[in-house]
């Protein structure tokens, strides 16, 4: 099985692509990309067993339906609710306020910060793997899901803040120690400098690692009524796992 990691930016100049090779020992750090481009992405997804994707694949239903309504004019504000709670349900989408509910970490707003960039180019992703044949389910059961390497890495007892651009290089070496102890199996080979000293590249690792855990279908997935707005606004995949079994597992 091969898992790529994706850390999606809304320009190529920030993406990072990670490919990992598992075998029944463990797995290998075969290629990094950073600079990637949407032609690359594509042949990633395309090549890769599950890809995991650090960005939202979709906006919440009901920011979607507010927009609509204020351009015919018609927004209501619903009653009992005003302020920040009536427009909680507009900035987080159902998966955003579970991942909240369940590691604490609040997901950046799609709809109210400029993580909405990157979600555009992912959405023009998303339709040409569909064009091209692959499986696209916002859920997470197609070629890809979407991940969120801050609320992995806590999931994995690693650090999971402050570590990240050039001022914070020393916290990223401990996060790649960190993770290197709690994943023995796990070989960076002539990729580690490289995720040592690009935080972009050490989630698209982490992100490629959440991916292998959706494939053995070791992660969350939406239940009840969440499955309704998952398939529109996207399903964070939170492993339920260990590390250690995404070899043990395979």
């Amino acid at each position: 099985m091969v898992t790529v990691g994706i850390d999606l930016a809304a320009e190529a100049a920030r993406t990072a692509v990670a490919w990992l090779d598992w075998s029944s020992a463990g797995a290998r750090l075969v290629r990094v990309e950073l600079g990637a481009d949407d032609g690359l992405i594509v042949e990633a997804v395309t090549g890769a067993s599950k890809a995991g994707i650090d960005c939202p694949f979709g906006w919440p239903d009901r920011f979607v339906e507010f927009v609509s309504a204020h351009r015919a004019g018609h927004v209501r504000v619903p009653e009992g609710l005003a302020g920040r709670v009536w427009r909680r349900d507009l900035a987080l989408r159902v998966t955003d306020q579970v991942v909240h509910a369940q590691t604490g970490l609040t997901p950046l707003s799609v709809s109210a910060d400029r993580i909405g960039h990157a979600t555009m180019r992912c959405a023009a992703l998303l339709a040409e793997l569909a064009r091209r044949g692959r499986p696209v389910d916002r859920r997470g059961g197609g070629a890809v899901v979407e991940v969120y390497p801050a609320a992995c890495l806590k999931r994995w007892e690693l650090p999971f803040r402050g570590y990240k651009r050039v001022a914070n290089l020393t916290e990223l070496g401990r996060l790649v120690d960190r993770l290197l102890e709690a994943a023995p199996w796990l070989d960076l080979g002539e990729y580690e400098a490289l995720c040592r000293a690009s935080d972009d590249a050490t989630d698209a690792v982490v992100s490629a690692l959440a991916a292998r855990a959706s494939a053995l279908e070791l992660v969350t997935v939406p239940e009840g009524e969440q499955a309704g707005p998952a398939a529109t606004e996207g399903w964070i995949a939170l492993p339920t796992t260990s590390l250690d079994r995404l070899v043990t597992e395979g």
